[in-house]
């Protein structure tokens, strides 16, 4: 009974995560931006006042699991990011948003204040986000585990 939900909770997952980037891809088309992805765009939201390497977009899961480099590449291309030398190790290379990545992040926290007057429209309480936040963060904490206990299956 268990290992059914647990499977049906992961499908459930990656279909979410993939609607919610079908959501923001919606968005970027409805504002007229056609020279960054949903992936970068979400990139841009996490960093957001931030200056950070590109080592630590990795470290706190900023990249979204896609290739950090290219798009970190694309973005500074396109103008969304500003890239530059640390003076303080010449080897680490910082980012930033520039003026034109600070203005999609606001559309894009634009977009998430629409969602959540919508939430509640919707009849989505706040309990129950809650809840299923706590139920994430869980699933999270116990799959870190799991890669500390190389995937063995020991129990907590």
């Amino acid at each position: 009974m268990v290992r059914r939900e647990y499977l049906e909770a992961i499908k459930l997952i990656e279909r979410l995560h993939r609607q919610f980037l079908e959501v923001v891809k919606t968005e970027l088309d409805r504002i007229g931006v056609e020279d960054i992805n949903n992936i970068q765009a979400l990139i841009l939201f996490n960093i957001g006042q931030e200056e950070l390497t590109v080592g630590e977009l990795t470290n706190r899961g900023y990249y979204l699991g896609s290739n950090v480099s290219y798009n970190v590449r694309k973005m500074v291309e396109n103008g969304y990011l500003v890239q530059e030398r640390s003076t303080h190790d010449r080897r680490s290379i910082r980012v930033r948003l520039s003026d034109k990545g600070l203005a999609l992040c606001a559309q894009i926290n634009d977009m998430f204040d629409r969602h959540a007057i919508a939430l509640a429209e919707a009849k989505i309480a706040h309990d129950d986000l809650s809840s299923a936040r706590t139920s994430f963060r869980d699933l999270e904490r116990f799959w870190i585990s799991m890669l500390n206990f190389n995937l063995r299956g020991t129990s907590l």
